[in-house]
């Protein structure tokens, strides 16, 4: 543990090409630059996301990952609930950052990843809960995509739970400056795979700060019991 007493964890080595070190620095520049609460994806608290994982029946040392979630409060509302497994990744440090300040001392009750989820190895079978809202849909190339799904089916465990939320196809085509691929639910399944079984979806409309309408849909999968880490592995 580094001498701050923060629970920093990297789990294994991870590669780094170009377009990571792209991603990288332009999360960076946002975040040098903005205010968390300024920027287009934020909302004070993930109500959607959390009534799912209330109705989930999780118990409080059960693994969970925020994937993307940076400066979200949706690790505060974890804490809150008393979860005693959380680890948040994000590609951005300055992002994370946010979070610990927030946070302040309930930081240290939190592992942290600053780390690229298509190129950074996550441990095998871990994770209960798998959350993301509005990291996925910035993976724009197939390739991106696959390696995150390969993490997810690497990461979670069997009977494990995925809350994802993208942009719906009328949301609009960029956020945050960067484009996005849109999703409805019959693509989410469609890409995911059969191993992932759809339990809810909803679509919810969120306004920016800045008053754009993004329409967002979120999904809430469960992995079968009989599979293990993704194939190949």
């Amino acid at each position: 543990m580094p001498a701050s007493g923060r629970r920093d964890l990297y789990y294994g080595l991870h590669r780094q090409p170009v377009t990571e070190m792209d991603r990288r620095e332009h999360w960076e520049q946002v975040y040098a630059t903005r205010m968390a609460e300024k920027l287009g994806w934020y909302t004070p608290r993930l109500d959607r996301p959390l009534e799912w994982v209330g109705e989930l029946g999780l118990m409080p040392d059960e693994p969970v990952i925020d994937v993307g979630g940076g400066a979200s409060t949706f690790v505060d509302d974890l804490v809150d609930q008393g979860f005693e497994s959380i680890t948040v990744l994000d590609i951005s440090e300055s992002a994370l950052e946010v979070s610990r300040k927030r946070l302040g001392h309930q930081a240290n009750l939190v592992m942290w990843i600053a780390a690229d989820v298509t190129t950074y190895r996550l441990p095998e079978q871990r994770f209960a809960l798998w959350h993301d809202r509005a990291m996925f849909h910035f993976l724009t190339k197939t390739g991106e995509q696959v390696a995150y799904r390969d993490n997810l089916l690497r990461a979670l465990r069997p009977g494990g739970y995925i809350t994802l939320g993208t942009f719906a196809p009328e949301a609009p085509p960029k956020c945050s400056g960067l484009p996005v691929q849109r999703y409805d639910v019959d693509d989410l399944r469609a890409f995911f795979g059969d191993e992932l079984e759809l339990l809810g979806a909803q679509k919810e409309l969120h306004v920016t700060p800045g008053g754009v309408e993004q329409m967002y849909q979120f999904v809430l999968f469960r992995r079968s019991e009989g599979h293990g880490p993704a194939d190949g592995e």
